[in-house]
């Protein structure tokens, strides 16, 4: 069962949902019209149903307003302080991994 709905010259929709269904459907859209297909049920009925359920959730979705923007917030200073002391602490575990101190120190007594 395919359902098919004409988004762009519809009267059932307000004018403000219509353009944002519009620029947010527009990949599922062929001139204007959008159309869903329902396989999944044996009886045409049911798919004519399981067909106009996901349109109206497509659609319901397409119009919702946009969420609200993100309220930017700053890392505490306990945080980011904790942050870069660990930092610190993992380059000097991997910096005394390095054979330079070693060699620094048996060149100094002598050692080959």
């Amino acid at each position: 069962m395919e359902l098919r709905f004409d988004l762009a010259n519809t009267k059932a929709l307000p004018e403000a949902w219509r353009r944002r269904a519009l620029q947010r459907l527009a990949g599922r859209l062929v001139d204007g019209v959008i159309s869903v297909r329902a396989s999944e049920h044996r009886s045409q009925w049911r798919n004519r149903e399981a067909a106009a359920a996901r349109l109206a959730a497509l659609l319901a979705e397409a119009t919702a307003p946009p969420p609200p923007p993100r309220k930017p917030t700053r890392i505490p200073r306990g945080i980011n302080e904790r942050r870069l002391r660990e930092k610190k602490q993992r380059a000097e575990i991997k910096r005394g991994r390095s054979g330079a101190d070693w060699k620094r120190q048996a060149m100094r007594q002598g050692w080959r």
